[in-house]
């Protein structure tokens, strides 16, 4: 073997086996993920590459993984190398949303439906949630629509799409959508503080308490695991607090129902 042919091995072998060393830690020392990953896109730089790496990183249930600075780096990446490589501006989009940058967001997911919205509902659900939070309710409303056709049953687009119709001043669609969701997901503490706050914006007190108080029951079931499923993308370490804010608004919306109803009995 010449000398340079050996050094090549050599150095191969080394190489290599730093590799298999890290990947055999990566379950206790999220660290060895990273310098793998590094290591081998440094190597073999794709396009396919960085997108799984930034969707390892943007999975909520690999809490330890879960890193939205490197899921945009790898996403970056990804957008240099092929752009029209599927779900890329889609996943920039909900990476600028859980920033809070709307406008980017919006953007983003606009560019993402332009190239492959018929392929991908889902990106209608998350233009839903952009415009939403941006206060553009009949637009969001639209493209809950849009998604529930593809997607009838999903109770938490169904929530979603009640949310922004609560906002639009229409609760009589919002109670109809939610009651529809409660007869599918019958215990959903979600779906029933939204039916909750529907009835109660349509005068039926009665009902909302009775839908008010079935949350507040089923809401103490409410695991982390259960949560992130609800809101992807988050960070998991925020998963605590969100089911204390669940539970926080079940509660206010159940004493303003009792309230309104106390109101009603003094009239």
């Amino acid at each position: 073997m010449s000398h340079q042919l050996w050094f090549r091995w050599h150095v191969g072998y080394v190489f290599w086996g730093a590799v298999l060393f890290l990947i055999a830690g990566t379950a206790l020392y999220p660290t060895g993920v990273q310098y793998v990953e590094d290591a081998l896109y440094a190597i073999n730089p794709s396009a396919e590459r960085a997108l799984q790496y930034a969707e390892r990183h943007f999975d909520a249930k690999r809490s330890r993984l879960y890193d939205i600075e490197r899921t945009e780096y790898f996403l970056r990446e990804a957008v240099a190398l092929d752009p029209g490589l599927p779900y890329i501006y889609h996943e920039l989009a909900r990476v600028a949303f859980l920033r809070g940058n709307f406008n980017r967001a919006l953007a983003l997911i606009n560019t993402h439906i332009s190239l492959h919205g018929e392929v991908t509902p889902n990106s209608y659900y998350v233009r839903g949630l952009i415009e939403g939070y941006m206060g553009k309710y009949e637009a969001a409303a639209t493209d809950y629509e849009t998604y529930l056709e593809f997607d009838s049953d999903n109770w938490a687009a169904i929530n979603d799409y009640a949310w922004v119709l609560l906002k639009a001043n229409r609760p009589e669609e919002a109670a109809k959508a939610t009651a529809r969701g409660v007869e599918i997901f019958p215990d959903n503490p979600w779906l029933l503080n939204s039916l909750a706050i529907a009835l109660y914006e349509t005068g039926e007190l009665d009902a909302a308490l009775a839908a008010a108080q079935k949350a507040q029951l089923n809401v103490t079931k409410v695991t982390e695991a259960e949560w992130l499923v609800a809101y992807p993308g988050n960070d998991p370490k925020i998963a605590g607090a969100g089911i204390t804010a669940l539970r926080k608004s079940i509660e206010d919306n159940m004493h303003s129902i009792e309230r309104a109803l106390g109101a009603a009995e003094v009239q």
